[in-house]
């Protein structure tokens, strides 16, 4: 009597699932995309269908197959599949599953796959606490991740699992999983007789970023939309209706945000400012942290601009402190003029590369000594030990500059700074030059 009233339950909710839902392939030939992963002679195939499963993390964006993959890892074994999202999930419910599987594998041989959604969301104990079931096969973990595993998921746990990557979903194959669906009578929307305008049928598979779900979710609405004013013919404005704008694919805490911020900086290093407000507008339309954008090019000013442009710096401060003030959206037009500004100031690196040359010696030289001329006589004392006995005031100089030892004995000769012949670094490298000429002369003179 109870299998009866779950077949009922689960029939009723078959029909209520979102389409999404509906549609989700059952066999490894339904899946549309990934072929790296499911096309003929891919490894992941060849482990599906040797019914071998193994542990692994499940690597994409959202809306391409995740979920289905896991649930096909499972149906290929003949396994029992679990879920949890780790939004929700903790320690207890893991360790519950842990002894449910344990329990499966003694008394019925079989095997059990745990899926877990989101698994860059499990702290590092939540995580440690999957591994015992792991190490010796009490489960076949299948976690899923939008983000980057190395940065998010425990080293112990990638160890002990394969990584796959899955990619966005390409629009002609967003335009087979969409024709499946206007045509199936049974889980799709075969049965109301829609149909679909080609500029719409583009449309949808042109704006949805290459997520299958939030493509069918759509063409739900649509359909919705359309069947609600009396017609069969799914039309542009529903699809637009449905999808209300453009989708901004971006992730702030994830992947895309990393190649979202690197495409910006790299625009501006390469003088380019239509792509430079491109990548920030990109970032703005999809809710990034304005300050997060901001710190970022406080940085670049001096390390891609540094002395070619002394107003550089400056500017992105006033930004700074105008968006501060005036908070988003108003600061738009302080961000916009900060990042026109660096994309087409002169670059220089030499902020940067001075770093490097200043850290190379510093470590090169440990344990240098002050020069006695130079150290503090600001103290009693001070004198008998001759601590700055011998300096020179520049300012008692023509000029305003004299010729005497800086650095310690060990880095005498070595050449931190070099300035490059841009923009105002073109001055400082010549006013450098001017004084190295005047005190050589002038040592010439002397002796």
């Amino acid at each position: 009597m109870d299998d009866l009233f779950a077949a009922h339950r689960s029939e009723v909710k078959s029909k209520v699932a979102p389409l999404a839902s509906r549609m989700r392939p059952t066999t490894l030939d339904e899946v549309v995309g990934q072929p790296h992963l499911v096309g003929p002679g891919a490894a992941f195939r060849r482990l599906l269908e040797a019914g071998r499963p193994i542990s692994m993390i499940l690597w994409g964006p959202p809306g391409t197959g995740k979920t289905t993959l896991a649930r096909l890892v499972a149906g290929t074994s003949g396994a029992r599949f679990e879920q949890l999202s780790a939004t929700a999930a903790g320690v207890k419910d893991v360790r519950r599953i842990l002894r449910e599987a344990e329990r499966r594998l003694g008394e019925e041989s079989r095997r059990t796959v745990l899926f877990l959604d989101e698994i860059h969301r499990f702290s590092k104990s939540q995580q440690d606490a999957l591994l015992p079931g792991v190490e010796d096969g009490t489960i076949i973990l299948v976690g899923a991740t939008t983000e980057n595993p190395f940065f998010e998921v425990n080293s112990p746990l990638i160890s002990r699992a394969s990584l796959f990557r899955l990619e966005k979903i390409e629009p002609e194959e967003l335009g087979v999983l969409i024709d499946r669906a206007i045509s199936d009578t049974e889980r799709g929307l075969g049965g109301t007789g829609v149909c679909l305008e080609t500029e719409a049928r583009t449309a949808l598979t042109e704006r949805v970023g290459g997520d299958a779900r939030a493509a069918l979710n759509a063409l739900e609405i649509a359909a919705s939309l359309a069947l609600g004013a009396k017609r069969v013919e799914i039309g542009l404005d529903d699809v637009a209706e449905a999808l209300q704008r453009r989708i901004v694919l971006y992730d702030k805490s994830g992947d895309r945000h990393y190649d979202v911020i690197s495409a910006f900086i790299k625009s501006l290093r390469g003088s380019d400012p239509d792509a430079a407000l491109y990548w920030l507008h990109t970032m703005l339309v999809a809710g990034e942290d304005p300050e997060f954008i901001m710190r970022r090019m406080i940085i670049f000013a001096s390390e891609d601009v540094g002395l070619a442009d002394r107003h550089a710096l400056p500017l992105v401060i006033a930004a700074s402190q105008a968006l501060a003030y005036t908070g988003l959206p108003e600061a738009t037009y302080a961000l916009t003029h900060a990042a026109l500004h660096l994309a087409t100031a002169v670059k220089s690196n030499t902020v940067a590369v001075s770093i490097r040359k200043a850290h190379e010696a510093v470590e090169e030289t440990v344990g240098a000594d002050v020069p006695v001329h130079l150290r503090s006589a600001a103290y009693p004392g001070a004198e008998k030990l001759g601590h700055g006995i011998g300096y020179r005031y520049p300012h008692d100089y023509e000029g305003h500059v004299v010729a005497q030892q800086y650095l310690p004995d060990e880095a005498v000769g070595r050449e931190l700074f070099t300035p490059v012949d841009q923009g105002d670094e073109a001055g400082i490298r010549e006013r450098i030059a001017a004084w190295r000429r005047y005190l050589e002369g002038k040592e010439r003179r002397e002796t």
